[in-house]
């Protein structure tokens, strides 16, 4: 069997083992493992191992990730995401759907000092379920909002999908952040004009509250001035070039963390647990970057991405139609994989191929560009059916809503990322523009 051929058929035997709920990193490095011994030879793998791991989890880059996973748990235990509901809900909770509006708004402000999915949006749901049900919100709109709003605890940076992205295709994560804004923002946008539509065509799903006075409006931003404040402190360090991502992820976690103190938030059990969790999930992600590595290494003697890039090269389709094809195919994988487990199996594939066509961006514009619409797919797959991880959380923490109207709820949401898409594809200056200016 040449190696093309055998690259192929683990490919498709890695994604069927992920998609039966094998651990990721295991289903990587087993046919990482397989592959590259009968490519090479079983010594061969055992040298590889003998350096390649501990290269690649102790790269500095690295640390930026528990330090972000770090900013996320002072986040959460300062109680942020509780301020962040309360004063959007002052602002906007009087009108038709404004719960939902105001749980978007909270999602995007806490995903700004969180930078991941299931914790933006379980954080949120802890907040936020309970008062749409207390104001008659329906189970679909109510679970569908968390469920999409948690997803932008990957777009809004800091995200952590972005910092995998840009370690492994060798991007600054500084102009990758940077990047992310202004897609988050038509994200927040996007997911408000859907609510409001919904509420139109179903007006009893989403009632509106009670109208706050201007007083009370006013107060409410006294206890969001932290998230605002830490999250100019790291973008705004970064994009002046007063520190590097690492040292502007601590710097970060060191503020989110004395916002907690200040809250008498973080004792010293508080602390303890923060530390712990955070190490756990570091833990699950090294490892998992353990697996792609053996994976990848093994596509590369397999020769796979090279003879891709060259097929579709030689096929004469537009690098446009080539593109779409490829995000398309991200967007089945959404189905049945996760968010990290397609970047770190698909990107070495698809992205040599990608960067190799002419759009007119420029290589690293290109890689820059392909990586926020790569980041908006596997986002959409967070709450596509089968799967739909976030979903399933959210609804796991609803209580009594069925898990077929939580997927109904996320259809506007859907068709909202959609036109998001569209709108990112035909306008990449909406995601260069702000990267563009530290050039």
């Amino acid at each position: 069997m040449s190696g093309i051929a055998l690259g192929v058929l683990l490919f498709v035997v890695c994604i069927v083992l992920i998609a039966l709920r094998m651990p990721v990193a295991i289903a990587m490095f087993a046919v990482g493992a397989v592959g590259f011994s009968v490519l090479s030879s079983w010594s061969a793998f055992l040298s590889y191992l003998n350096t390649a791991p501990f290269s690649r989890v102790s790269h500095y880059s690295l640390s930026v990730i528990p330090l972000f996973l770090l900013m996320g748990q002072f986040a959460t235990q300062a109680g942020l995401s509780q301020s962040l509901f309360e004063s959007a809900r002052a602002w906007v909770g009087h009108r038709r759907g404004g719960l939902a509006m105001a749980t978007i708004g909270g999602c995007a402000a806490f995903g700004a000092i969180c930078g991941s999915s299931i914790a933006t949006g379980a954080t949120m749901a802890a907040v936020a379920l309970p008062e749409m049900k207390r104001y008659g919100y329906s189970g679909a709109l109510a679970t569908g909002t968390l469920a999409a709003g948690g997803t932008l605890g990957i777009l809004i940076p800091p995200s952590l999908i972005l910092v995998i992205y840009a370690i492994i295709t060798e991007q600054s994560i500084g102009k990758l952040f940077l990047a992310a804004i202004v897609p988050g923002l038509i994200a927040v946008v996007g997911y408000a004009i859907a609510i409001g539509v919904y509420v139109r065509i179903k007006p009893g799903a989403g009632p509106a509250g009670p109208r706050m006075a201007w007083g009370e409006r006013l107060r409410s931003l006294k206890h969001v001035w932290p998230v605002a404040a830490i999250f100019l402190l790291v973008i705004g360090g970064i994009y002046l070039g007063v520190f590097t991502p690492t040292e502007g992820a601590a710097i970060g976690a060191a503020a989110t963390g004395l916002v907690a103190a200040l809250y008498r938030r973080l004792d010293w059990r508080a602390l303890r647990s923060c530390l712990i969790d955070t190490a756990q999930a570091t833990a699950v992600i090294f490892l998992i970057l353990i697996g792609a590595d053996v994976y990848n290494a093994f596509l590369a003697l397999s020769q796979l991405p090279i003879e891709l890039a060259n097929a579709l090269g030689a096929s004469g389709f537009a690098p446009m139609g080539i593109l779409v094809g490829v995000l398309l195919i991200y967007l089945l994988l959404g189905c049945v994989m996760d968010s990290l487990a397609m970047i770190l199996l698909t990107v070495p594939v698809f992205f040599p191929m990608i960067t190799g066509l002419e759009f007119g961006l420029g290589e690293e514009g290109t890689a820059v560009w392909f990586g926020m619409l790569v980041l908006i797919v596997v986002e959409m797959g967070l709450i596509t059916p089968p799967i739909g991880l976030n979903v399933y959380v959210i609804n796991s923490l609803s209580g009594g809503v069925s898990l077929t109207e939580s997927f109904k709820g996320i259809v506007p949401f859907f068709m909202s990322d959609i036109v998001r898409v569209a709108i990112i594809l035909a306008v990449p200056a909406t995601c260069l523009w702000l990267p563009g200016l530290m050039n």
